[in-house]
């Protein structure tokens, strides 16, 4: 018997006892690799030691300090380092508890920077569809996951959702990628035109989706594109890198490679490595200006945020992904993780296509590679592959619903950044008995 609410109300999953490297050990004894990094958190496994000192250190010194009274050394020291290594233009950082209060703030910040420079008429979002940008209520509302968006429909923030960027299934016949991208992106200007630009706050997404799609990338030119219609209705572009940022396509922040700057950006999972809850919402000057400038404060917070032992730990995160070359680590041992996944799954009649950047893979799985039509959802073909690499010690990231929120099956991985070679074999060995037992 157990009094925790677990996620699921039929059954009790197992407990980590103790995590060493890229493992987590159960009760029993039990080591499982760590695929997916939980949910894309674990960049740094599960026993650094500089990360645990650092914590130690702080909790000595002060464990909490509430933000209403006072700032502290390590959040200051994180915001500095956030913002030498963010995209052109970002200034200010907004220390929250996770991502989906990171992005909770981001919407709250973008509507409320509206109403200080006298635009109170915008007042809604438009975003993608099959993207997900959190559970709490607004970010919700935003993202554009059928499934987790139905019971909750009533209680949703006003949002429109235009295409997402998915080259595998909507790429037309000699279409060249970049078309395809230039196209899909034009939705947001034929969106914009319809609800009445005015009206709109910014446009929010991935810059590589992940949860619901499986690590699916941007087509190349797509977000400057985006940044153009952006600039040209005076929206602001939002772009959540909670699951993709920090180093783990294999540049510290996903846009990078995108080679655009937003107005505000997401991030969490990785900044904190798991080590203690922390997520961040950064934002330019000019937005930060308009609150000096207008009401003196902005209107949002939680008990919780800039906890100076979470931006401690995080501090030390950051400066080992960009000092100590984690970042570029990630991008070296992501080419491998992608030759790898090629080399046992390229020919896979199930397998329809492998895709990702660095350290974030996705392998869309389907009833028939010629014709990309996916397993029929009643057969559960996501959760028997998260039972079957469970079995076999593997931890990934099955979901279903990939098309539509209904149909589909993909896996993500997105292992810890310190991964060995044979880990990376390991990994792939497990995944494949995993597919052969299932599929």
């Amino acid at each position: 018997m157990t009094h925790v609410f677990h996620r699921s109300a039929r059954q009790a999953p197992p407990v980590a006892v103790r995590g060493e490297g890229a493992y987590i050990f159960d009760t029993s004894g039990k080591a499982y690799l760590d695929g997916s990094g939980g949910a894309a958190v674990s960049c740094l496994g599960h026993s650094d030691r500089d990360v645990i000192a650092a914590m130690r250190a702080q909790a000595d010194a002060i464990a909490f300090a509430h933000t209403g009274f006072f700032t502290s050394e390590p959040a200051e020291r994180l915001a500095d380092r956030l913002i030498d290594h963010a995209p052109e233009g970002l200034d200010k950082v907004y220390f929250v508890s996770g991502g989906s209060e990171a992005v909770e703030a981001a919407l709250k910040m973008a509507r409320q920077y509206f109403v200080e420079i006298g635009q109170p008429q915008r007042g809604r979002f438009i975003a993608r569809r099959q993207s997900y940008h959190g559970n709490t209520l607004g970010a919700l509302g935003t993202g554009g996951n059928a499934w987790r968006r139905a019971q909750f429909q009533p209680l949703m923030v006003e949002t429109s959702h235009i295409a997402p960027c998915y080259a595998y299934r909507d790429q037309q016949p000699g279409e060249s990628l970049e078309a395809y991208g230039r196209r899909v992106a034009d939705e947001l200007e034929a969106e914009l035109q319809r609800v009445g630009p005015e009206t709109v706050i910014g446009f929010i997404a991935e810059p590589v989706v992940g949860a619901t799609m499986g690590a699916v990338p941007a087509a190349p030119g797509y977000f400057k594109r985006i940044r153009e219609i952006c600039d040209r209705y005076g929206i602001l572009l939002i772009l959540d890198e909670v699951m993709c940022g920090m180093g783990r396509t294999g540049t510290l922040f996903a846009c990078e490679q995108d080679g655009i700057s937003p107005d505000i950006v997401t991030i969490a999972k990785g900044l904190g490595a798991g080590y203690q809850p922390i997520g961040a919402t950064l934002c330019t000057a000019k937005i930060f200006d308009a609150f000096v400038n207008g009401s003196g404060f902005f209107q949002h917070g939680h008990t919780y945020i800039g906890h100076p032992m979470a931006t401690a730990a995080a501090d030390v995160v950051v400066t080992k992904l960009t000092d100590g070359g984690l970042v570029a680590r990630a991008a070296a041992m992501g080419d491998k993780l992608d030759a790898a996944l090629r080399d046992a799954f390229g020919q896979h009649p199930h397998i329809g296509d492998i895709r990702g950047r660095g350290m974030f893979r996705g392998l869309e799985i389907v009833a028939d590679r010629e014709t990309k039509a996916p397993f029929a959802p009643s057969m559960g073909i996501n959760k028997k592959i998260k039972a079957a690499t469970f079995e076999a010690g593997l931890i990934c990231y099955p979901m279903g619903g990939t098309l539509d929120g209904v149909n589909g099956d993909h896996v993500l991985l997105a292992p810890p950044f310190i991964l060995t070679d044979d880990q990376l074999g390991e990994l792939v060995d497990k995944l494949s008995a995993a597919f052969k037992a299932v599929l």
